[in-house]
């Protein structure tokens, strides 16, 4: 067991707002660690204090090997990439220039850093805008990487297959849980569990002793009633009155005893809720057409490339289709063939499409949050505030300016918008990028208490699993669905 990185007191402030306080953090060759906690939370910083790329004046970083970096962000040359057979194996080939798509920027800081066969891998969203076979070749190849992993990632089956140890960040901490994804969340349902039952004794020990005291105040109440009555009746006899006081101050000195013993109980705090939404689409939007979009005979070129050729495929009504393939292969152009209706598609008249893009996003920059959301929703105000708390933002967001959201809110929000508007389809693309784990598997929820019909395109490989009733591949110029 070889000691790859050994930190001490990473402590990080930004606007009098604590964003990482950690003692101690050690590293070991063997170590296939992922990260997460929700977005802004701390984790890219973190691997940046660990590379020594960001400074801190009280942090003790050592370093024990070679380490390399895929980075989300920052750009990488093919000059720069000492074995280019690597390339190939990530099916890159003949690329010049600046002029590169998201999926071939990502593969190229990929095979970057597995040609310098260091130490230790450190990975940033490292299956971003890479397609599933791509996808499918880092996943073994860090699986089996002789040295140490640690990765950022919001793709729950690539964390399950490659990680053995997940670091937790919140409120500036790092909680450390042993196994893959899959095995954190259950470790985290069980302390769920754990603090669930922890409350209630606690609620109930505390309604317990409650009750003890209200009976005991009662008795000396009647006490103090009898002691005054007798008093009355037989002239104040004395006896009677030391005795009748005597038990009753017996009875406040209990009362307060327990009363003490309350204070005393360790306070557990209530479980936080998980919020509901109850899906509704409206009467005039319901549709009986069993096939409500289909096509017998899609055909598409771009620029004499074929797309489609003689495909075919059908959406039943309140089915979530799931929409596979390659890059490049016509995933989003088929997504937007449906939504502007194009040439050998057929969309039953009631069909009414919300549309969630890649990129495009319109609005005006000075509209208020909660008025950009309700301008095409039925629903309460109270439902609104339940799904933007789902995916993971603050409640004060609605009162905000469009133009005051960061990229991830605005994805947020605009799909909280899509979710709650007048519509019985819902066509979305790469719908979970941007999102952190939290807001993915929040989103999932959502899209399967959905009542309408919704067509998606992702190639994050749980949320397929658990949310497509079909899946449609597109491979060869045709429109298969997988079995």
């Amino acid at each position: 067991m070889e000691l790859i990185i050994k930190a001490k007191n990473i402590n990080l402030e930004y606007s009098g707002k604590e964003i990482l306080n950690i003692d101690n953090l050690e590293i070991f060759n063997y170590d296939k660690i992922g990260i997460v906690g929700k977005n802004g939370i701390g984790k890219t910083t973190l691997l940046k204090i660990l590379l020594g790329q960001i400074k801190l004046d009280t942090a003790e970083i050592k370093t024990y090997g070679k380490i390399s970096y895929i980075p989300q962000f920052e750009q990488t040359k093919i000059d720069d990439i000492e074995d280019k057979t690597i390339l190939g194996k990530l099916n890159v080939h003949n690329v010049t220039g600046d002029n590169l798509s998201g999926g071939e920027e990502t593969k190229l800081k990929i095979a970057k850093a597995l040609a310098e066969n260091s130490d230790a891998i450190f990975a940033d969203e490292p299956t971003c805008n890479l397609d599933n076979e791509s996808i499918e070749y880092i996943t073994n190849t860090l699986k089996y990487y002789f040295g140490s992993v640690v990765v950022i990632s919001h793709d729950r089956y690539f964390l399950d297959e490659i990680v053995n140890k997940i670091w937790e960040i919140e409120n500036g901490k790092i909680t450390e849980y042993w196994g893959n994804y899959t095995q954190y969340l259950e470790q985290k349902e069980q302390e769920k569990q754990t603090h669930l039952r922890k409350y209630e004794q606690y609620i109930n020990e505390k309604q317990r002793l409650e009750k003890i005291v209200n009976e005991k105040l009662k008795q000396a109440q009647k006490l103090e009633k009898s002691k005054n009555k007798k008093s009355t009746e037989n002239g104040g006899r004395l006896a009677h009155q030391k005795s009748t006081g005597s038990k009753e101050k017996a009875l406040h000195k209990s009362a307060k005893a327990i009363e003490k013993r309350i204070e005393e109980l360790e306070e557990i705090s209530r479980p936080i809720r998980e919020k509901q939404i109850h899906f509704k689409i409206s009467s005039s939007l319901e549709m009986y057409n069993p096939v409500p979009i289909k096509s017998d005979n899609l055909n598409k070129k771009i620029d004499n490339k074929v797309i489609f050729e003689n495909a075919k495929f059908k959406i039943p009504i309140g089915k979530k289709v799931a929409i596979i393939g390659a890059n490049g292969v016509g995933k989003t152009t088929l997504l937007k063939m449906i939504v502007n209706e194009e040439d050998g598609i057929e969309i039953s008249p009631k069909v009414q499409i919300g549309y969630f893009a890649q990129n495009g996003y319109k609005f005006e920059k000075e509209r208020n949050v909660l008025d950009f959301l309700k301008e095409s929703s039925d629903y309460q105000v109270s439902e609104i505030r339940s799904m933007i708390a789902m995916l993971g933002l603050e409640q004060n967001v609605i009162t905000r300016k469009m133009q005051t959201l960061s990229g991830g809110e605005i994805v947020k929000i605009l799909l909280c918008k899509m979710l709650l508007g007048k519509y019985n389809v819902l066509i979305m693309d790469e719908p979970n990028n941007y999102l952190d784990i939290q807001s993915i598997e929040a989103l999932e929820i959502l899209m399967k208490q959905y009542k309408g019909t919704i067509i998606f395109v992702s190639h994050d490989k749980r949320l397929i699993e658990n949310v497509a009733d079909i899946i449609y591949e597109i491979k060869d110029n045709k429109i298969t669905e997988k079995t």
